[in-house]
Protein backbone atom coordinates (compact mmCIF):
# COMPACT_ATOMS: atom_id res chain seq x y z
CA UNK A 1 0.00 0.00 0.00
CA UNK A 2 2.70 2.18 0.93
CA UNK A 3 4.78 1.13 -2.06
CA UNK A 4 1.51 2.22 -4.29
CA UNK A 5 0.48 5.83 -2.63
CA UNK A 6 4.31 6.82 -2.81
CA UNK A 7 3.76 5.55 -6.84
CA UNK A 8 0.75 7.52 -7.08
CA UNK A 9 2.38 10.93 -5.32
CA UNK A 10 6.14 11.07 -7.59
CA UNK A 11 3.75 9.93 -10.57
CA UNK A 12 1.63 13.53 -10.18
CA UNK A 13 4.41 15.09 -9.14
CA UNK A 14 6.17 14.25 -12.51
CA UNK A 15 2.84 14.90 -14.25
CA UNK A 16 2.59 18.56 -12.56
CA UNK A 17 6.31 19.21 -13.60
CA UNK A 18 5.36 18.09 -16.81
CA UNK A 19 2.93 20.59 -17.14
CA UNK A 20 4.67 23.47 -15.02
CA UNK A 21 7.60 22.89 -18.06
CA UNK A 22 5.20 22.44 -21.05
CA UNK A 23 3.22 26.08 -19.91
CA UNK A 24 6.69 27.88 -19.23
CA UNK A 25 7.65 26.53 -22.72
CA UNK A 26 4.04 27.86 -24.36
CA UNK A 27 4.41 30.96 -22.56
CA UNK A 28 8.02 31.51 -23.94
CA UNK A 29 7.10 30.90 -27.34
CA UNK A 30 3.95 33.37 -26.97
CA UNK A 31 6.51 35.74 -25.76
CA UNK A 32 7.26 36.99 -29.18
CA UNK A 33 8.66 39.32 -29.28
CA UNK A 34 9.90 40.55 -25.63
CA UNK A 35 12.80 42.35 -26.31
CA UNK A 36 13.80 45.02 -29.87
CA UNK A 37 13.23 44.10 -33.08
CA UNK A 38 16.23 44.68 -35.92
CA UNK A 39 15.28 45.54 -39.13
CA UNK A 40 19.22 45.40 -41.24
CA UNK A 41 19.61 48.08 -44.37
CA UNK A 42 22.47 47.23 -46.11
CA UNK A 43 23.23 50.93 -47.66
CA UNK A 44 23.95 54.07 -45.29
CA UNK A 45 21.54 56.16 -43.78
CA UNK A 46 19.71 58.80 -46.36
CA UNK A 47 20.74 56.11 -49.17
CA UNK A 48 17.63 54.86 -50.56
CA UNK A 49 17.08 51.75 -49.18
CA UNK A 50 17.80 53.25 -45.88
CA UNK A 51 14.26 55.47 -46.64
CA UNK A 52 12.51 52.03 -47.70
CA UNK A 53 13.76 50.11 -44.78
CA UNK A 54 12.91 53.43 -42.05
CA UNK A 55 8.76 53.50 -43.71
CA UNK A 56 8.76 49.92 -43.18
CA UNK A 57 10.29 49.77 -39.41
CA UNK A 58 7.69 52.91 -38.62
CA UNK A 59 4.69 51.08 -40.18
CA UNK A 60 5.44 47.95 -38.34
CA UNK A 61 6.32 49.42 -35.30
CA UNK A 62 2.71 51.22 -34.93
CA UNK A 63 1.06 47.68 -36.22
CA UNK A 64 2.81 45.56 -33.80
CA UNK A 65 3.62 47.77 -31.34
CA UNK A 66 6.88 46.41 -30.50
CA UNK A 67 9.92 49.00 -30.80
CA UNK A 68 12.17 48.30 -34.50
CA UNK A 69 15.66 49.32 -34.31
CA UNK A 70 17.03 50.16 -37.66
CA UNK A 71 20.86 48.93 -38.20
CA UNK A 72 22.79 49.85 -41.24
CA UNK A 73 25.45 47.82 -42.46
CA UNK A 74 26.91 49.16 -45.19
CA UNK A 75 29.55 47.90 -48.14
CA UNK A 76 30.27 45.16 -50.57
CA UNK A 77 26.96 46.07 -52.42
CA UNK A 78 24.90 44.95 -49.91
CA UNK A 79 26.73 41.34 -49.07
CA UNK A 80 27.89 42.69 -45.75
CA UNK A 81 24.40 42.89 -44.27
CA UNK A 82 23.55 39.65 -46.27
CA UNK A 83 25.88 37.80 -44.42
CA UNK A 84 25.69 39.56 -41.23
CA UNK A 85 21.65 38.06 -41.33
CA UNK A 86 22.82 34.80 -42.32
CA UNK A 87 24.59 34.42 -39.54
CA UNK A 88 22.14 36.11 -37.01
CA UNK A 89 20.16 33.37 -34.80
CA UNK A 90 16.89 32.62 -36.29
CA UNK A 91 14.72 33.89 -33.54
CA UNK A 92 12.81 36.38 -35.63
CA UNK A 93 14.46 39.54 -33.75
CA UNK A 94 16.88 39.97 -37.15
CA UNK A 95 14.55 40.74 -40.30
CA UNK A 96 16.66 41.66 -43.26
CA UNK A 97 14.25 44.78 -45.03
CA UNK A 98 16.21 44.73 -48.24
CA UNK A 99 15.95 43.72 -51.90
CA UNK A 100 15.17 39.83 -52.83
CA UNK A 101 16.43 40.35 -56.33
CA UNK A 102 20.06 41.48 -54.51
CA UNK A 103 19.93 38.22 -52.72
CA UNK A 104 19.56 36.76 -56.01
CA UNK A 105 22.26 37.80 -57.69
CA UNK A 106 25.39 36.92 -54.97
CA UNK A 107 25.66 33.89 -57.14
CA UNK A 108 26.07 35.37 -60.11
CA UNK A 109 28.46 38.21 -58.96
CA UNK A 110 30.55 35.85 -56.61
CA UNK A 111 32.82 33.18 -57.60
CA UNK A 112 33.20 32.13 -53.79
CA UNK A 113 30.46 33.70 -51.92
CA UNK A 114 30.58 33.14 -48.19
CA UNK A 115 27.28 30.76 -47.70
CA UNK A 116 25.02 29.44 -50.25
CA UNK A 117 22.30 31.85 -51.33
CA UNK A 118 19.61 29.39 -52.00
CA UNK A 119 19.91 27.70 -48.12
CA UNK A 120 20.65 31.02 -46.49
CA UNK A 121 17.47 33.22 -46.18
CA UNK A 122 13.65 32.29 -46.20
CA UNK A 123 11.55 35.35 -46.95
CA UNK A 124 8.02 36.01 -44.79
CA UNK A 125 6.90 38.48 -46.30
CA UNK A 126 7.35 40.55 -49.67
CA UNK A 127 6.98 44.63 -50.13
CA UNK A 128 7.06 45.92 -53.59
CA UNK A 129 8.25 45.18 -56.87
CA UNK A 130 9.80 48.56 -58.48
CA UNK A 131 12.42 48.79 -61.71
CA UNK A 132 15.93 50.63 -62.10
CA UNK A 133 16.10 53.55 -63.76
CA UNK A 134 18.56 55.50 -67.24
CA UNK A 135 18.76 58.81 -65.87
CA UNK A 136 20.48 62.49 -67.23
CA UNK A 137 21.19 65.59 -66.46
CA UNK A 138 17.92 67.87 -66.73
CA UNK A 139 20.33 70.42 -68.89
CA UNK A 140 21.47 67.68 -71.06
CA UNK A 141 20.52 67.55 -75.30
CA UNK A 142 19.57 64.22 -74.44
CA UNK A 143 15.42 64.14 -74.20
CA UNK A 144 15.55 60.17 -75.56
CA UNK A 145 16.52 57.22 -74.85
CA UNK A 146 17.44 57.03 -78.74
CA UNK A 147 19.75 60.45 -78.33
CA UNK A 148 21.68 59.16 -75.81
CA UNK A 149 22.62 56.10 -77.49
CA UNK A 150 23.86 57.89 -80.39
CA UNK A 151 26.13 60.16 -78.12
CA UNK A 152 27.06 57.76 -76.05
CA UNK A 153 28.33 55.43 -79.66
CA UNK A 154 30.09 58.43 -80.63
CA UNK A 155 32.01 59.14 -77.40
CA UNK A 156 32.87 55.76 -77.49
CA UNK A 157 35.21 55.10 -73.88
CA UNK A 158 35.46 58.42 -73.31
CA UNK A 159 31.53 58.28 -72.11
CA UNK A 160 31.05 57.60 -68.37
CA UNK A 161 27.90 56.94 -66.30
CA UNK A 162 27.07 56.49 -62.58
CA UNK A 163 26.13 53.13 -60.49
CA UNK A 164 26.07 52.54 -57.02
CA UNK A 165 23.43 49.27 -56.63
CA UNK A 166 23.96 46.27 -58.00
CA UNK A 167 21.24 46.28 -59.80
CA UNK A 168 21.57 49.40 -61.60
CA UNK A 169 25.57 48.41 -62.45
CA UNK A 170 23.65 45.16 -64.66
CA UNK A 171 20.85 47.25 -66.16
CA UNK A 172 24.27 49.37 -67.13
CA UNK A 173 25.89 46.33 -68.70
CA UNK A 174 22.87 45.15 -69.76
CA UNK A 175 22.03 48.26 -72.08
CA UNK A 176 25.91 48.99 -73.16
CA UNK A 177 25.59 44.75 -74.28
CA UNK A 178 22.29 45.71 -76.21
CA UNK A 179 23.35 48.85 -77.73
CA UNK A 180 27.13 48.30 -78.86
CA UNK A 181 27.95 51.89 -76.57
CA UNK A 182 31.46 51.26 -74.27
CA UNK A 183 30.83 53.68 -71.58
CA UNK A 184 32.81 53.47 -68.61
CA UNK A 185 31.14 53.37 -65.54
CA UNK A 186 31.85 54.53 -62.55
CA UNK A 187 31.16 53.12 -59.33
CA UNK A 188 29.57 55.27 -55.95
CA UNK A 189 29.00 53.94 -52.71
CA UNK A 190 25.15 55.63 -52.96
CA UNK A 191 22.98 57.35 -55.61
CA UNK A 192 23.00 61.19 -53.89
CA UNK A 193 27.26 60.62 -53.96
CA UNK A 194 27.16 60.75 -57.83
CA UNK A 195 24.89 64.26 -57.99
CA UNK A 196 27.84 66.58 -58.36
CA UNK A 197 28.98 64.82 -61.02
CA UNK A 198 26.03 64.34 -62.95
CA UNK A 199 25.16 67.86 -62.61
CA UNK A 200 28.85 69.31 -63.70
CA UNK A 201 29.25 66.81 -66.72
CA UNK A 202 31.93 64.82 -65.56
CA UNK A 203 29.15 62.12 -66.14
CA UNK A 204 26.89 61.43 -68.98
CA UNK A 205 24.41 59.13 -67.53
CA UNK A 206 23.48 57.00 -64.48
CA UNK A 207 21.71 53.96 -63.88
CA UNK A 208 19.89 54.70 -60.47
CA UNK A 209 17.28 53.30 -58.02
CA UNK A 210 13.51 54.73 -58.57
CA UNK A 211 13.64 56.63 -55.06
CA UNK A 212 16.90 58.48 -55.77
CA UNK A 213 15.85 58.86 -59.43
CA UNK A 214 12.21 60.50 -59.07
CA UNK A 215 13.43 62.47 -56.17
CA UNK A 216 15.85 64.43 -58.55
CA UNK A 217 13.61 64.31 -61.54
CA UNK A 218 10.76 66.10 -58.97
CA UNK A 219 13.39 68.63 -57.65
CA UNK A 220 14.08 69.21 -61.82
CA UNK A 221 17.66 68.34 -61.53
CA UNK A 222 17.31 64.78 -63.80
CA UNK A 223 15.65 63.68 -66.59
CA UNK A 224 14.62 59.55 -66.43
CA UNK A 225 14.77 58.43 -70.09
CA UNK A 226 14.15 54.52 -69.40
CA UNK A 227 13.31 52.04 -66.46
CA UNK A 228 14.18 48.69 -66.39
CA UNK A 229 11.05 46.12 -65.73
CA UNK A 230 9.51 44.74 -69.77
CA UNK A 231 6.58 46.39 -68.38
CA UNK A 232 5.66 50.15 -67.45
CA UNK A 233 4.59 49.87 -63.84
CA UNK A 234 1.30 51.02 -62.58
CA UNK A 235 3.33 53.58 -59.92
CA UNK A 236 5.22 55.62 -63.47
CA UNK A 237 2.52 54.40 -66.60
CA UNK A 238 4.05 57.57 -68.25
CA UNK A 239 7.55 56.49 -68.12
CA UNK A 240 8.93 54.20 -70.95
CA UNK A 241 10.76 51.05 -70.70
CA UNK A 242 14.02 50.28 -72.31
CA UNK A 243 12.13 47.14 -73.57
CA UNK A 244 9.63 49.34 -75.86
CA UNK A 245 12.87 51.94 -76.99
CA UNK A 246 14.76 48.75 -78.42
CA UNK A 247 16.57 47.36 -75.53
CA UNK A 248 15.35 44.24 -74.59
CA UNK A 249 15.40 43.52 -70.82
CA UNK A 250 13.43 42.65 -68.21
CA UNK A 251 15.15 43.68 -64.79
CA UNK A 252 12.46 43.95 -61.61
CA UNK A 253 14.17 45.07 -58.22
CA UNK A 254 11.22 43.72 -55.75
CA UNK A 255 11.73 44.13 -52.02
CA UNK A 256 11.15 41.79 -49.08
CA UNK A 257 11.34 41.17 -45.29
CA UNK A 258 13.83 37.84 -45.10
CA UNK A 259 14.99 36.33 -42.14
CA UNK A 260 17.66 33.30 -41.51
CA UNK A 261 17.07 29.77 -42.83
CA UNK A 262 15.17 27.72 -39.73
CA UNK A 263 13.59 30.74 -38.39
CA UNK A 264 11.63 30.01 -35.26
CA UNK A 265 7.81 29.20 -37.06
CA UNK A 266 5.81 31.17 -35.01
CA UNK A 267 7.84 34.22 -34.99
CA UNK A 268 7.88 34.43 -38.73
CA UNK A 269 4.10 34.42 -38.83
CA UNK A 270 3.80 36.99 -36.32
CA UNK A 271 6.24 39.20 -38.71
CA UNK A 272 4.21 37.69 -42.11
CA UNK A 273 1.23 39.15 -40.65
CA UNK A 274 2.95 42.11 -39.57
CA UNK A 275 4.45 43.16 -42.84
CA UNK A 276 0.94 42.16 -44.66
CA UNK A 277 -0.94 44.82 -42.99
CA UNK A 278 1.49 47.42 -43.42
CA UNK A 279 2.39 46.84 -46.87
CA UNK A 280 -1.59 46.42 -47.78
CA UNK A 281 -1.97 50.35 -46.03
CA UNK A 282 -3.26 52.82 -48.10
CA UNK A 283 -0.40 55.22 -47.07
CA UNK A 284 1.98 52.76 -47.82
CA UNK A 285 0.94 52.16 -51.43
CA UNK A 286 1.16 55.76 -51.76
CA UNK A 287 4.79 55.76 -50.29
CA UNK A 288 6.16 52.83 -52.33
CA UNK A 289 4.48 54.43 -55.95
CA UNK A 290 5.70 57.82 -54.99
CA UNK A 291 9.33 56.41 -55.08
CA UNK A 292 8.82 54.00 -58.08
CA UNK A 293 7.38 50.79 -56.99
CA UNK A 294 3.99 49.06 -56.97
CA UNK A 295 2.83 46.94 -53.76
CA UNK A 296 3.81 43.11 -54.28
CA UNK A 297 1.90 41.14 -51.73
CA UNK A 298 2.69 37.18 -51.90
CA UNK A 299 2.87 34.34 -49.67
CA UNK A 300 6.15 33.72 -48.17
CA UNK A 301 6.16 30.16 -50.04
CA UNK A 302 5.76 32.23 -53.36
CA UNK A 303 8.16 34.50 -52.59
CA UNK A 304 11.01 31.53 -51.38
CA UNK A 305 9.91 30.99 -55.15
CA UNK A 306 10.68 33.80 -56.72
CA UNK A 307 13.65 34.04 -54.77
CA UNK A 308 14.98 30.54 -56.38
CA UNK A 309 13.96 31.64 -59.77
CA UNK A 310 15.82 34.56 -59.57
CA UNK A 311 19.16 33.35 -58.68
CA UNK A 312 18.95 31.67 -62.09
CA UNK A 313 17.69 34.54 -63.87
CA UNK A 314 20.54 36.60 -62.51
CA UNK A 315 23.27 33.96 -63.78
CA UNK A 316 21.61 34.63 -66.84
CA UNK A 317 21.85 38.24 -66.42
CA UNK A 318 25.56 37.92 -65.82
CA UNK A 319 26.03 36.31 -68.91
CA UNK A 320 24.57 39.06 -70.90
CA UNK A 321 26.43 41.59 -69.10
CA UNK A 322 29.63 39.55 -69.61
CA UNK A 323 30.32 40.14 -65.64
CA UNK A 324 33.06 37.67 -64.36
CA UNK A 325 32.15 36.30 -61.04
CA UNK A 326 34.91 37.68 -58.45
Amino acid sequence: MKFSFLKRTLGAALLGASALIGGQGSAQAQAYPNQDIRFVCAFPPGSGADVIVRYMANAVQKISGHTIVVENKPGAAGLIATEYVVRAKPDGYTIFVHAGSAVSNIPALYAKPPFDARKALEVAATINRQPFMILVDAKSPYKTLAELTDAMKKKGDKASYATAATTGKVMGEIYKARTGITAVEVEYKTAPDSINDMLSGRLDYASHDPVFALAQEREGRMRILGVSTAERLAANPDMKTMKEQGVDMDLTGWWAAMVPIGTDKAAKAKITEWFQKAVAMPETKEFLNKFGGDQLQESPEEADKRLLKDIDLWIEYAKIAKIVPQ
